[in-house]
């Protein structure tokens, strides 16, 4: 019996559990009631719009680097709490905490907090394929952390965070802040757009 096995299949499977979750995620939103892919009856790659219908709708958004981010951060996270846990139970972790999210965030009472206190007016909550995306961007943004030096990780999500803010008036960090403790100046601000 070769002695590498062993780590290598036990590898495998946490690298195999994340894929797991993403297809949970899925069915569990399917069963929600979300729509597949967008109303409109195609994808496309990227979607410019901000309050249009086929935001959150398509493969990617101006809320991908959001996603991005997300990774980023889950690595950090991951790193913290899982000190001596393999590549496969960190990103394990962060596809829980992402695929709950997603869940959450499709969930009428969050799909109503983004309507009563956020710029997303008629939000209606994310497609399928978009949520799905979302996901797997979050795993793009892990791993790129996780071979990245900090300082270029970081540089990016300052980056991300300073264009999506200025060419949309919104972020990870506004999003977040308006879900949280809404301020009607902000929302304001971000509705003169």
């Amino acid at each position: 019996m070769n002695p590498t096995a062993k780590p290598h299949q036990a590898a495998s499977f946490w690298l195999f559990i994340p894929l797991i979750i993403l297809i949970v995620q899925v069915v569990a939103e399917h069963f929600m009631g979300r729509i597949w892919i967008c109303s409109c009856g195609y994808i496309k790659l990227f979607e410019p719009g901000v309050n249009t219908p086929g935001n959150s709708q398509h493969l990617a958004d101006w809320y991908t680097p959001s996603h991005i981010i997300h990774g980023f951060l889950f690595y950090g996270l991951g790193w913290l709490v899982l000190r001596k846990g393999s590549f496969g139970q960190r990103l394990t972790l962060a596809t829980l905490i992402e695929a709950a999210w997603e869940l959450l965030e499709n969930s009428p009472i969050i799909i109503d907090r983004y309507r009563d206190s956020t710029m997303a007016v008629g939000y209606a909550g994310d497609s399928i394929l978009n949520s799905a995306m979302d996901t797997v961007f979050m795993a793009l943004g892990f791993l790129f952390a996780s071979r990245a030096p900090i300082w270029l990780t970081i540089a990016i999500a300052l980056v991300f965070e300073l264009l999506t803010g200025y060419l949309i008036r919104d972020n990870l960090t506004l999003n977040v802040l308006m879900l949280v403790w809404p301020v009607d100046a902000i929302k304001a601000w971000q509705g003169a757009l």
